[in-house]
């Protein structure tokens, strides 16, 4: 079965100049790595990643794999990643396995044909990931009403992370958050007045050249994302 993960890594001073020439230079070899089906660099924006100004020193990379193997040998023996982490302050791993996804991500969704698991018991971890292709001429509309809708998303009750990525600046972005239950994550989504009209909006004005939903279950955790675990204490050792 596939696997998937996604990383955020936070850069040592001094190697911002090294990251942005990576964003052009290492999808070529990524798309050598054996085993890795479909993958995705990101940059990241101010305030954790929400904010219209970015930040140089945090990047992600979302990838599926064909199984927890081809991932294992990525993170622990090539080179590419290794160059990663001898440049990163810290880095965090969240391993992921597919519950629900819809839409579409450069024309194809990468979570349909990834096994989806079973909806885990309510009070199970949880992640969440929404992307989009924003409409040009939307985009002022987008950042009038997203920018401080997902900034107070890392306020919610019961979210252990949350971080805005991005393929562009301004016009293709993510939001990944992590929830400590599924009960949890539903009830801000079917409560939080703010996420609610935001959702009616982009349904009503057509913000979106397309877009993809996907849930998870969290399998893992491994390192840290501003200096501690996001999940510490929710999953089992190991």
């Amino acid at each position: 079965m596939s696997h998937t993960t996604l990383t955020v890594f936070t850069l040592k001073p001094g190697h911002r100049r090294w990251a942005l020439a990576q964003m052009g230079t290492a999808p070529g070899q990524l798309k050598r790595v054996p085993g890795l089906r479909f993958f995705k660099l990101m940059g990241s924006g101010a305030a954790n990643g929400f904010g219209f100004w970015p930040n140089l020193d945090r990047y992600g990379f979302m990838a599926v794999w064909e199984d927890v193997a081809a991932a294992d040998t990525y993170f622990h023996r090539h080179a590419l990643w290794a160059s990663y982490q001898q440049r990163s302050a810290e880095t965090w791993t969240v391993q992921l396995a597919p519950i629900k996804a819809q839409g579409l991500w450069d024309g194809q969704n990468p979570f349909s044909k990834t096994g989806a698991s079973a909806a885990p018991a309510e009070n199970v971890p949880m992640a969440v990931l929404t992307r989009a292709s924003i409409r040009w001429r939307k985009a002022p509309r987008f950042w009038q009403f997203v920018e401080p809708t997902s900034a107070a998303l890392a306020q919610a009750v019961g979210v252990r992370a949350a971080i805005g990525l991005g393929e562009l600046p301004l016009v293709r972005q993510a939001t990944f958050s992590v929830w400590e239950s599924a009960r949890a994550m539903q009830e801000y989504a079917y409560r939080d007045v703010r996420h609610r009209e935001v959702i009616q909006l982009t349904r009503r004005e057509n913000w979106y050249a397309e877009e993809l939903f996907a849930r998870f279950r969290v399998l893992g955790s491994l390192g840290s994302l501003d200096g501690r675990d996001p999940l510490a204490g929710l999953l089992p050792p190991g």
